[in-house]
């Protein structure tokens, strides 16, 4: 029986450690396109092509941050990205939320197969609907504004956003509902004195993703937006490759900068983020 115990034991390690390898080195990988923007953040543009490469650059180019700064209207665009993302975020949490404790928590005729109907949604690439929505916010008189950007949010949010939060509401027991109705509390006072404070990890999930989603877009302020003081950060970071050059180390340098948030909202509401991912699995 020892002896059965004891190679039990070394297999579980050996398992154990082997996984830890190659969850270590997945990990290396992963982490390998980060750590050579930064090293090329802080490289002369001379060096940014030297063979063989430079992890650590003899000479630390520290100027790159404040002329990538210099090189175009930094702040202006920090201001943009920030209004824009906080605002849709504060519009797609709060309507997916809405839209999915009516979901979960209302019987009404057709409620599955207008459900099905969203998630079928999921499946439709934003690219198709791209011209007419365009063409319907151009008649309406929004182009050139953050309008477009905005405005959308707050009439349903994602369908997935939506999915995700109607798991975890689903989840919540229904004696806390009727306890709330008993003490004469409306389904929309349920739903905000109830269902809103118990549902932060699920919550902090979704704002994580759509901030995360709208800080990063390329593609909207792109096309909706044409007046240089109205562009976002992802626009200005096009703005240091020209026709005949690009400035590497400034580039790595704005995206740098321009990652930071992200990465300081992620770690800061870590706990709230796995939490919400291990929830909103419970219950179907």
């Amino acid at each position: 029986m020892k002896r059965i115990k004891r190679r039990k034991k070394r297999r579980e390690i050996i398992r154990k450690t082997i996984l830890y390898i190659i969850i270590s080195i997945g990990g290396i990988l992963a982490m390998l396109p980060f750590l050579w923007m930064l090293s090329t953040s802080l490289k002369d543009s001379s060096v940014v092509f030297q063979i063989p490469p430079q992890w650590i650059p003899e000479r630390f180019a520290w100027e790159n941050y404040p002329n990538a700064i210099k090189a175009i209207p930094f702040i202006r665009y920090t201001f943009n990205s920030a209004f824009i993302t906080v605002m849709k975020m504060i519009g797609e949490v709060f309507t997916a939320a809405l839209v999915a404790y009516g979901f979960a928590r209302f019987r009404f005729p057709g409620r599955r197969i207008l459900f099905l109907i969203l998630l079928a949604t999921i499946m439709i690439p934003g690219e198709i609907t791209l011209i007419p929505v365009f063409i319907m916010f151009k008649q309406i008189g929004w182009i050139d504004s953050f309008k477009p950007l905005i405005v959308p949010a707050f009439f349903g949010g994602s369908a997935v956003f939506i999915f995700f939060l109607r798991q975890y509401f689903a989840s919540i027991p229904k004696e806390l509902e009727e306890a709330a109705r008993i003490d004469g509390c409306s389904s929309f006072q349920i739903f905000y004195k109830i269902f809103l404070p118990i549902s932060k990890p699920a919550l902090a999930t979704i704002a994580i993703w759509s901030f995360q989603g709208s800080w990063n877009d390329l593609l909207g302020p792109l096309i909706y937006l044409n007046s240089l003081d109205k562009f976002t950060l992802q626009i200005g970071l096009t703005m240091y490759q020209s026709l005949n050059k690009v400035e590497w180390g400034q580039l790595m340098a704005a995206s740098l900068l321009v990652l930071l948030p992200v990465l300081i909202l992620f770690f800061s509401a870590q706990k709230y983020f796995t939490e919400g991912i291990k929830l909103t699995g419970i219950k179907g």
